[in-house]
């Protein structure tokens, strides 16, 4: 507990803009969010007044940084599961807690689960031996997708495999670097979905509207709120399956689950266990915004008003452009007089080329509209030019 102010201390692992975002919702619950970073440079070690530095291998600097800690949360999901549970053994309130969290560090974990809950998977089975991969592929047929079990993100770590021949070389080379695989089927999707919940300990749940995430060379580009033209009865499973996954889990904070809407239904794609760029509209397009939610779960606050301010809600991602150019100080005079109600969000990174700087929300009444000022916002962000 602050003692000054008499609220909680959260902590979260991790520097990144979630937890930048996170500590500016927390500003207004009167806190300042406590930060494990690696680097004074990191998005939220640049705003955050209570900041420490340690990796977040280390045990010795997890240990340090959650002393003074009312609850220790999490920006991603890399913290080795052994140092959360020694964590939880010494006395420590981490949420969400490493029996939960594990379904979303290990892919394999999450498939065996998500088939015990009879969730909607997609054909899949673990690699140990490059005839594994070629087994599954001859049977199921040819391209299949290849996944590391662990610590793959933004299209890292998955591997779309034509044939046999490129199976049996692909795989070898990751078993021998010691790479834990699982294979999937490429599934006939229509788009991608995505739906976040929050839940707090005492068991509550929240639901935000179902969107539509656009991705591109596997990173995510443009998320549409609600998702346009999905049945009613579709979006209310998709966040009944949501809500569903985060009791069984054990989920404490936000889930975000990445779904395939397929003409057979939806099929679950990956968990996140923290917020999620999937949930970044929700600053401005909803009452209560994945960040405030998240601290609002951990902290066992009840839960905000997750509708939609505004009838069509697009984010669209700032992508790192080629060097050169305007300044972003330029970019933004120009972003601005052109779009005035475009709400932007830079997070205090360096730029290189396709890496995730920022990202831009537009609020209105009709889609195409809306697609089109948010996507013209973030090219002015990333080229420096009108799109």
């Amino acid at each position: 507990m602050d003692t000054r102010t008499g609220l909680p201390v959260v902590g979260m692992v991790g520097g990144g803009q979630l937890a930048r975002m996170t500590h500016q919702a927390a500003i207004a619950l009167g806190q300042s969010l406590r930060v494990l970073a690696q680097a004074p440079d990191d998005g939220a070690a640049l705003v955050a007044a209570d900041v420490q530095y340690g990796d977040h291998t280390d045990l010795a600097a997890l240990r340090t940084f959650a002393k003074g800690c009312d609850v220790v949360t999490f920006d991603h999901e890399h913290v080795p599961t052994e140092h959360i549970r020694a964590l939880a053994a010494e006395g420590v309130k981490l949420f969400p807690p490493a029996d939960a969290l594990l379904h979303a560090q290990d892919k394999q974990v999450m498939r065996e689960r998500l088939g015990e809950l009879g969730a909607p998977n997609p054909a899949w089975r673990p690699v140990a031996e490059p005839a594994d991969l070629v087994a599954f592929g001859d049977a199921q047929g040819w391209p299949v997708v290849l996944k590391a079990a662990r610590g793959g993100y933004d299209g890292r770590g998955v591997w779309l495999v034509d044939d046999a021949a490129q199976a049996a070389e692909l795989a070898t080379t990751l078993l021998a670097g010691g790479t834990r695989l699982i294979v999937e089927e490429r599934v006939a999707l229509r788009r991608e979905l995505a739906v976040q919940v929050a839940r707090s300990p005492f068991g509550q749940v929240a639901a935000y509207p179902v969107v539509e995430t656009v991705q591109v060379g596997g990173i995510c580009v443009e998320v549409l709120a609600p998702a346009p033209g999905l049945p009613e009865e579709l979006a209310v499973a998709a966040q009944q399956l949501a809500i569903d996954l985060a009791t069984a889990l054990g989920v404490v904070g936000l889930l975000a689950v990445e779904l395939f809407e397929t003409p057979a239904g939806l099929v679950v794609n990956e968990l996140a266990m923290r917020p999620h760029n999937s949930g970044h509209w929700t600053i401005e397009g909803a009452r209560t915004s994945q960040f405030e939610q998240h601290l609002r779960a951990v902290l066992d606050y009840p839960m905000g008003d997750t509708s939609l301010a505004a009838p069509v809600v697009v984010m669209a991602n700032v992508l790192g452009g080629q060097p050169g150019g305007i300044s972003i100080d330029e970019r933004l005079h120009h972003l601005f007089a052109a779009e005035p109600g475009a709400k932007v969000h830079l997070y205090g990174k360096q730029v290189r080329p396709g890496r995730k700087i920022g990202h831009v929300t537009v609020l209105g009444d009709d889609l195409a509209d809306v697609r089109a000022r948010a996507a013209r916002a973030a090219h002015w962000l990333t080229e420096g030019t009108p799109a």
